[in-house]
């Protein structure tokens, strides 16, 4: 018996002593607050992998570094077409003062020149092969936290992602521009949606497929939708961006285009006024 007793308190101590995700995360952001990103004596940029481009961030006020390693997907992880938005969206803001510094250690060279290609990503970008600058900084392994703004002299203002978090871009542009950035705001609405997953079914891998969900604003006030995020560069969404009027829907067009063959699930994000924002979708299929 007193061996049982001594059994569940250790696995309650250690149950206890483990770390939660919002601890996990709070620590990360207090680890790296004001760090300074110390960069490779020579980091070579270039205009999808071929053009090496006259690149100088280390006077600017402001800067915004994203380091993305080779594990997993790099498609999923690169997601241009979203930091294409966010370059635009920063430069019509600061004039084009807030330089954005793309890292990328990549598993595949081709692969990462076609996905540039693919995009139309004409941003200056360092192919870090060597991984020089995450060896030089011990970046954490979670990509929500291999980005940073920093200030002129890099040390870290603001850590995460902002085109996988919509707080986080918010608070980017707060500390970049001295000022809130204003959103549509109002009461919280009410939302439902036709489907919460979409199932593409088996298709030929070249042939792009097209489906939709359609949002409902069920509740008194206007539904704003004020981002939707994917967890893959090869599933995109458009969508109206003025308000859903009550009784009103938006139609939320997603786009996926097979980088592979293969079984896929991916998951998107919609950031809204609703009460149960945000809105968890999914899309899969099979692409042969």
């Amino acid at each position: 018996m007193k061996k049982y007793i001594t059994l569940i308190m250790c696995v309650w101590m250690l149950a206890s002593c483990k770390e939660s995700k919002e601890e996990a995360m709070l620590r990360l952001v207090n680890e790296w607050n004001g760090k300074e990103i110390r960069f490779p004596s020579r980091s070579v940029f270039t205009i999808q992998g071929k053009d090496t481009a006259n690149f100088e961030f280390r006077d600017a006020d402001y800067k915004v570094m994203t380091y993305i390693d080779s594990v997993g997907c790099t498609d999923c992880k690169l997601q241009l077409h979203r930091w294409k938005e966010l370059v635009t969206e920063v430069d019509s803001l600061t004039d084009g003062r807030v330089p954005f510094l793309f890292y990328f250690h990549p598993k595949d060279m081709k692969e990462l020149r076609y996905l540039t290609r693919r995009d139309n990503f004409t941003y200056p970008v360092c192919l870090d092969e060597q991984d020089e600058l995450n060896r030089l900084n011990q970046f954490p392994s979670d990509m929500t936290f291999q980005t940073f703004l920093l200030d002129k002299e890099n040390k870290v203002v603001a850590i995460g992602n902002p085109i996988l978090n919509p707080k986080v871009k918010e608070l980017y542009l707060k500390l970049i521009t001295g000022s809130r950035t204003e959103k549509l705001q109002g009461t919280k609405t009410q939302v439902s949606v036709n489907h919460a997953e979409l199932d593409f079914g088996s298709f030929p891998k070249t042939e792009k497929q097209e489906r939709s969900f359609v949002l409902t604003n069920i509740g008194t006030g206007l539904l704003v939708v004020h981002d939707v995020t994917t967890s893959c560069g090869c599933t995109k969404v458009k969508y109206n961006k003025q308000p859903v009027r009550p009784g009103e829907t938006l139609e939320l067009k997603v786009t996926y285009e097979a980088e592979e063959t293969g079984h896929f699930n991916k998951t998107l994000r919609v950031y809204c006024n609703a009460d149960n924002s945000p809105l968890r979708l999914t899309v899969k299929g099979n692409a042969n």
